[in-house]
């Protein structure tokens, strides 16, 4: 049997934020955010530390709940059908948190475990990820022994484990190099293209491409909601760019 996939058919979004508002106290953190993001799409959540992304990126894993606004994930909202909603659900945090005295193989099917996936399917989808991710000649290496490129792959991989209709990443690229950044990027554009929606949060402005579409977060405001190219009125990168840091 072909595994299932979650994504959902047509072009229905598959997250939905609906004035979606959260503070710390008498802190403000985020303000009547409301946005969509539908299969397919590649959508960089940029803003410079403090803007409020890690709090958004809490909320959308129900690690944080908000009296204000909705937040409805591949049509389950997720403060009435949390457990339904992380089933669509991808994520790559920000801090490592893969096994580092596990080898690769063993990550990807310990996370298979996780989600209740048989034995049979687990083995399938791991070998499936390992291939794509390149990691085939590293499978059986313990992720300590990885550079930080190839970990970061490896928690890409193990997010897709479930096949998820939205991969959400929290700065993936932090602490990588430029070459393992730019290939990281490759990869999940790449899974764009397969259909997968992808929300990336950043606060480099050159990892946006003018393909891209952008969310500009400010303290907390979603103050542009846009395709990156139509920021400087063409698609130059260098135009682009000078543009979001007089935004942000």
């Amino acid at each position: 049997m072909a595994d299932a996939e979650h994504t959902p058919t047509g072009r229905a979004p598959v997250l939905e934020v609906e004035s979606l508002s959260y503070s710390y106290g008498e802190q403000p953190a985020l303000s009547d955010l409301s946005f969509k993001i539908s299969p397919g799409e590649f959508v960089i959540l940029l803003g410079h530390n403090g803007a409020g992304k890690t709090t958004l990126f809490s909320l959308l894993t129900g690690l944080y709940h908000s009296p204000q606004g909705r937040i409805v994930l591949a049509g389950h909202d997720i403060k009435k059908q949390l457990s339904q909603a992380l089933r669509h659900l991808g994520v790559v945090f920000q801090q490592r948190s893969l096994d580092t005295d596990l080898s690769v193989w063993q990550n990807l099917k310990y996370s298979a475990s996780l989600y209740g996936l048989s034995p049979a399917t687990a083995k399938r989808r791991a070998q499936r990820e390992i291939e794509r991710f390149g990691l085939s000649d590293r499978m059986h290496d313990k992720v300590r022994a990885l550079s930080g490129g190839q970990s970061r792959r490896v928690e890409i991989a193990r997010s897709l484990m479930n096949r998820p209709a939205l991969l959400i990443l929290d700065e993936p690229t932090f602490g990588l190099d430029i070459q393992s950044r730019n290939t990281l990027l490759a990869h999940v554009r790449e899974l764009c293209r397969q259909g997968l929606a992808v929300l990336w949060t950043t606060h480099l402005l050159e990892e946006a491409q003018p393909e891209d579409r952008l969310l500009l977060l400010k303290q907390g405001v979603l103050v542009e909601d846009t395709a990156a190219q139509d920021l400087a009125g063409v698609g130059e990168p260098t135009a682009m760019r000078e543009k979001l840091a007089s935004l942000l």
